[in-house]
């Protein structure tokens, strides 16, 4: 168990303690984590978890079975003595996992009632973070459970001073924040799984393209691909805020023609393929740019689906006209 360090004894029965010192161990899950290795098995047992030495009266936070998540919080929480009520959200982070409805009422109201939790506390209170408050309903667990819900803050590491000051929560443990090092963290996973998608791709265009006009043309049309994958994937959330328009699809799309402009002054192709490039490629960046609008501050779920249902369309539409005009163009 990540942080074990020895059991403690109360109304509840034997509740974990565990350590707020994060080991080697847990750095590197993080990185793989990053990585999408093993990502969904990045987990811990849900549960009601002592940190310190809690006694009945002390606080009781929530958070996501979400290894990060959970590291996240109890290194946060370091020198206090605190309850730790784990959900099982299966290895999703808590914002996540509330838009999903894993962080949500029923299950908040069940592992309340498997973990003992009233029998461990002499008070009805809940402190729950602030991102999970979407899959939360407060009155509902109130009246199930008689435990009463308070959101936080949205980053753990605002966590002490809540506590320190009254549970109070201040605008600026309030601002959800989209800095250029919080985007690039997110790269990495994305990064893996679009090349796991690209590699078979890139395959058969450099092969069709390769048996059409010879291996250098298919260099080209792997490396025209990569290029357009890379742009959403990576360029496009490091320049997002100065990308153009609301619509990750549109950010893409323009991150994408910059592109389908450098393919062109490097490859110097015909007119047709050079206008099949401009097609082809934005579509691509936008494809991968949307990809990433789950990730983001920026959109809600509503604005994620009617985005989806406009921008896929139009992109499977480009892809197809570009891929017509490159075979035209090998028929002149």
């Amino acid at each position: 168990m990540p942080g074990f360090e020895q059991w403690t004894q109360n109304g509840a029965g034997r509740v974990p303690k565990i350590s707020t010192t994060l080991t080697m161990r847990d750095h590197l899950g993080a990185c793989k984590a990053r990585w999408g290795i093993d990502r969904m098995n990045y987990m811990v047992p849900p549960g009601l978890y002592a940190i310190g030495a809690p006694a009945p009266e002390d606080p009781v936070l929530v958070t996501a079975n979400y290894k990060m998540s959970f590291d996240e919080v109890r290194r946060n929480l370091a020198g206090r003595n605190v309850w730790l009520l784990v959900l099982e959200t299966f290895g999703i982070n808590v914002w996540c996992a509330a838009g999903k409805g894993t962080f949500g009422t029923d299950e908040l109201v069940r592992r309340i009632r498997l973990s003992g939790l009233a029998r461990a506390v002499n008070h009805r209170h809940l402190i729950l973070p602030i991102l999970g408050a979407p899959g939360v309903a407060a009155h509902e667990v109130a009246k199930q459970t008689g435990f009463t819900v308070r959101y936080a803050a949205i980053r753990a590491a605002d966590l002490p001073a809540y506590l320190d000051h009254g549970m109070k929560t201040t605008e600026a443990m309030r601002e959800l924040t989209f800095t250029l090092y919080e985007r690039l963290v997110l790269v990495p996973v994305e990064l893996v799984t679009a090349a796991r998608q690209s590699a078979v791709i890139m395959a058969v265009l450099g092969a069709l393209f390769a048996f059409a006009g010879g291996w250098q043309a298919g260099l080209v049309a792997m490396a025209a691909y990569l290029g357009a994958m890379l742009a959403g994937v990576a360029a496009a959330p490091v320049l997002l805020p100065w990308l153009p328009g609301r619509s990750f699809a549109v950010k893409g799309t323009v991150i994408g023609i910059l592109w389908g402009g450098a393919v062109t002054l490097l490859a110097h192709p015909s007119p047709l393929v050079t206008a099949a490039l401009f097609v082809g490629l934005p579509a691509v960046s936008a494809f991968y740019a949307l990809n990433f609008t789950g990730c983001t501050t920026f959109t809600s779920r509503s604005g994620v689906k009617k985005e989806m249902r406009i921008a896929l369309p139009v992109m499977g539409a480009a892809v197809a006209v570009s891929l017509a005009m490159l075979a035209v163009s090998r028929l002149l």
